[in-house]
């Protein structure tokens, strides 16, 4: 009887796909361990505060329902933005004071319509230990002449002009994901450390505002 000599038996393409799926999913944790290695340094700026950010978002509610507890461990002690006259400032130099830092923009209708109230929040609570801290986002050359415009409109008693027309500032927030929209108002400690944030506007002249503030003074 003639032998016929059979096909080989085709390998299967099993550990092939298993070897495949394995480099890929080796080459996506190598990309997020990049991504998290780069964003480290503003993440790990501060220690994670957990009872804190705890004790704020159990004083957060009704009208300061929608602020949200972090205490993560962002830090904003580098962000720079100017004063009034065109000079540069940053968050460190409000070292020892809690503040509530308010992001608004002469064009954003919620922003206006929050000032009153920060304003009011301002002129009971302002101290050596506390301050509202506004930051004007209006872009171009002439967002700070805008942003004067608007606070001497109003007249806000205890509402100093500070302001960023490059964006920087909130670029930073929106690549932390800390928020997406104006207004938008950081909660920090006296070291510029994240424990608080509250995306959207809220009425802060109400006994649940100073609820939060001073829940916030008294950490």
């Amino acid at each position: 009887m003639t032998e016929t000599n059979a096909p080989p038996p085709e390998s299967s393409p099993l550990p092939r796909l298993i070897l495949t799926l394995g480099l890929a999913i080796l080459g996506v944790g190598i990309s997020v361990w990049i991504f998290l290695s780069n964003a480290a340094p503003s993440a790990r700026e501060c220690p994670v505060q957990a009872e804190a950010a705890a004790k704020l978002d159990a004083a957060a509610v009704g009208e300061l329902a929608g602020l949200l507890g972090t205490g993560e461990g962002r830090g904003y002690r580098s962000m720079t933005f100017k004063k009034a006259d065109g000079t540069d400032t940053s968050i460190s130099a409000f070292s020892g004071k809690r503040l509530l830092v308010n992001f608004w923009a002469s064009w954003c209708v919620p922003c206006r319509e929050e000032m009153p109230a920060l304003d009011a929040i301002a002129t009971k609570y302002n101290s050596d230990a506390f301050m509202v801290l506004p930051i004007n986002l209006d872009m171009g050359e002439s967002g700070l002449k805008k942003a004067q415009d608007f606070l001497a409109e109003g007249a806000y008693q205890n509402l100093p002009l500070f302001a960023d027309n490059t964006f920087a500032a909130f670029e930073r927030l929106k690549t932390e994901a800390v928020a997406i929209g104006l207004p938008v108002t950081l909660l920090l400690d006296e070291m510029g450390c994240e424990l608080a944030v509250l995306p959207g506007p809220a009425e802060w002249n109400t006994p649940d505002g100073e609820a939060v503030v001073e829940a916030l003074i008294s950490l």
